[in-house]
């Protein structure tokens, strides 16, 4: 088994078992999830529990095997390259990346609206202001940059504060049903209810969101292997303790927002201040917000500064300018990554502001990214099926039954992305976009291979 090109040395490994953990439930757990699900209705355990079954549970096993066997900077990069070549890594990497600067661009595009809903009438004025939004998510740019810039260190702790603040939320969340069942505010409450779904095409488009969208991430943190201690051992560990704490924190949460808007109109964007604010009156939706809000950005952080080793690895394999992998001599940081990463982030929020007509193109971009993401994944799954005799061999034969269903399940989830679950002008335009995007990002991503530096004859 090849090791990385470059010296990891340089890096300073600054994460431990706790910081991965708190990591884990951070990058996984966002707080539209529960809403989404909700739209399930009392179905939505089956639905959970399926997801976790075909996609959920062989994603961490993978995950971890995979991890134990290339514990490497660049994490998905370096296992697809081992298993199918140095395109297919690159390739592999080229779609996680462009969802998360995608995925970071969107988290920070919402402050704003986060901001005025937390303040209430006195900042209404922000999301409608574009020189106010520009200056909200600029300033959060900037904080997120200095503190990459700076190393992990500082970041951590970033981090840390925002996967409290997030479980704070869901803490609260969870509690609320049982409260108001004792006070008897409500009349009933089934935190795992068992009903048997009704297929549709619908509910498969929501099932899909819940496994890409809302079950992925456990792999985002192998991006950092070079920075972790002992990551051949923790970065497994605390996916092992992440999982059972994010299983129960999804449907558990899902189950306390139907407890107060089962037959409501909810609101994905905002589900769980939409179920503090009904639960406890509008006093308390102003605290709820402030958690989500500090989530955000550390997830926006954690996202841009993988983001930022993604471009710094490939240029330790000569497949980028090896401009994007140089370290600062001080703190071991990708300064010209990150720099770059956060130019691009900037550079599509300002796209977004320009007009309603580019507006509508950045939320289909964000849907697109999906798909982008499902290809990543496609690829991980792959590796302990289809990958090199090398890798292969090296891993537990029963390994091959979930990845298999978790590659089934992201070629579903893929595919099902072409389905709308908002109302669209034109269903067959809404799916001709979606893969026109897919299709001109990965054609863009072979010609920035074939234009590689380290390109021999």
């Amino acid at each position: 088994m090849e090791s990385q090109a470059a010296p990891p040395r340089a890096l300073r490994r600054e994460l431990g078992l706790t910081d991965l953990v708190l990591a884990q439930v951070l990058n996984v757990v966002g707080s539209s999830w529960v809403g989404i699900a909700a739209k399930l209705g009392r179905a939505h355990m089956v639905y959970w529990l399926a997801a976790m079954a075909l996609f959920y549970l062989p994603l961490a096993a993978v995950v971890i095997w995979l991890n134990r066997l290339m514990p490497f900077e660049g994490g998905l990069y370096q296992w697809a390259k081992a298993g199918f070549g140095e395109m297919a890594g690159f390739l592999t990497a080229w779609n996680l990346w462009f969802y998360a600067v995608v995925s970071a661009a969107s988290i920070l595009f919402v402050i704003p609206t986060d901001i005025s809903f937390m303040i209430g009438p006195a900042a209404v004025w922000l999301p409608a202001s574009k020189v106010g939004t520009l200056a909200a998510i600029g300033a959060a740019m900037a904080g997120i940059t200095l503190v990459a810039i700076h190393g992990l260190d500082i970041a951590k702790w970033l981090h840390n504060t925002g996967s409290a603040m997030i479980l704070l939320a869901y803490v609260i969340l969870l509690a609320l049903p049982v409260w108001a069942l004792v006070r008897g505010a409500i009349p009933h409450y089934d935190p795992l209810p068992w009903v048997r779904p009704k297929p549709s095409w619908f509910s498969l488009a929501v099932f899909g969101q819940m496994t890409v969208g809302g079950l992925s991430g456990f792999e985002y943190v192998a991006i950092l292997a070079g920075e972790c201690r002992h990551p051949e051992k923790t970065i497994g560990r605390s996916v092992v303790i992440a999982t059972p704490i994010i299983a129960a924190m999804f449907i558990l949460g899902t189950s306390s927002v139907l407890a107060f808007l089962s037959g409501q109109s909810i609101n994905v964007i905002g589900p769980i201040p939409q179920t503090m604010r009904t639960a406890m009156g509008p006093r308390i939706a102003p605290f709820a917000i402030l958690l989500l809000l500090g989530r955000a950005v550390a997830a926006a952080s954690l996202l841009f500064t993988g983001l930022t080793r993604l471009p710094m690895t490939a240029g330790w394999d000569c497949l980028v300018p090896a401009w994007f992998s140089r370290l600062s001599p001080r703190r071991g940081t990708p300064v010209h990554s990150i720099l770059f990463t956060a130019a691009l982030m900037m550079s599509l929020i300002l796209l977004s502001m320009l007009g309603v007509h580019e507006q509508e193109a950045s939320q289909l971009l964000t849907v697109a990214s999906t798909a982008h993401y499902a290809i990543a994944y496609a690829s991980l799954f792959a590796i302990p099926v289809f990958g090199a005799r090398a890798v292969v061999s090296r891993l537990p034969p029963w390994l091959k039954f979930p990845a298999a269903a978790g590659m089934l399940t992201s070629l579903v989830s893929m595919a099902i992305t072409v389905y709308p679950i908002v109302d669209v002008v034109s269903r067959a335009a809404y799916a001709a976009k979606i893969c026109s995007v897919v299709a001109i990002v990965n054609a863009l991503g072979i010609l920035i291979y074939r234009a590689r530096p380290g390109r021999v004859g």
